[in-house]
């Protein structure tokens, strides 16, 4: 399994810094897009497991519609498209038939919660991308997300006592949550001349990234053990699904968007 993860992220990472720093932002935003079905289909599989695959359909409409109005700027039709997702399984339980009406609302309202859980968030990238010096400020992300989560995993292993939370994962110390942290204030060493704000300012955006990341794992640990799996996928090998990659990214991502947005100039 260890093996596995790294020979994942060893594969991934040099497509991964293609697609953010290299290639037509077109594409990057397709892969965007594509994230954000995988990861719909594997919160509905999680969540829903019995929702025709008709309605799983007709609900990425919206996601695709999404992503093409993100990436052109038609920042109008965003709430718009929120709406659709949300009515859109009320209206096929209208006229459909009448063997999962009874589920009529808890489809309504898994899609709902797909949609804004695992859509919006990396539409948000798509925002962030158009920002100047977007694909930096991606990559800052990655870095601190992914520094956080590898800190997190070995000072765990070498130095984990104290349980975080063992009700909702185990494995999880408080140790290594304190590594985390210390390993995502690497990258802004890295990153530092590429930014024209504070060095305070960015190493505190490190600290928060990181702490709503952990925040993020956790509470993806929760879902699926509400839901009783063990992964959201097996899209990718000592991984598991998608979700349970990107679940710190998840949460993360609002984050560096409000500060783009409120804080820096």
């Amino acid at each position: 399994m260890h093996l596995k993860r790294w020979l994942t992220g060893i594969i991934g990472l040099p497509i991964l810094i293609y697609l953010v720093g290299f290639a037509p932002r077109w594409l990057f935003h397709g892969f965007l897009c594509g994230a954000a079905v995988v990861g719909f289909l594997e919160f509905t599989r999680m969540a829903a497991p019995s929702m025709p695959a008709v309605l799983k359909a007709i609900a990425l409409a919206p996601i695709l519609l999404l992503f093409w109005a993100s990436s052109t700027g038609s920042y109008f039709l965003l709430l718009a498209l929120l709406s659709l997702t949300s009515v859109s399984p009320l209206v096929f339980h209208l006229f459909a038939d009448a063997t999962h009406r009874s589920e009529a609302m808890e489809h309504t309202s898994r899609i709902t919660f797909g949609f804004v859980y695992a859509c919006l968030p990396l539409a948000m990238l798509v925002f962030i991308d158009r920002y100047p010096a977007g694909n930096v400020w991606i990559f800052f992300l990655l870095a601190v997300v992914f520094a956080s989560d590898t800190g997190a995993f070995y000072f765990g292993r070498l130095l984990g006592r104290r349980r975080l939370h063992p009700s909702v994962s185990p494995g999880k110390t408080w140790e290594g949550a304190v590594g985390g942290l210390f390993c995502s204030l690497i990258p802004v060493y890295v990153f530092q001349s590429f930014f024209h704000v504070g060095k305070v300012s960015v190493f505190f955006l490190a600290l928060v990234l990181s702490a709503v990341g952990q925040i993020g794992d956790l509470a993806e640990s929760l879902m699926k053990r509400s839901f009783g799996i063990k992964d959201s996928g097996s899209i990718l090998p000592g991984h598991g699904g998608l979700l349970d990659r990107i679940d710190g990214l998840i949460f993360a991502i609002p984050v560096l968007y409000a500060y783009l947005t409120w804080v820096s100039p």
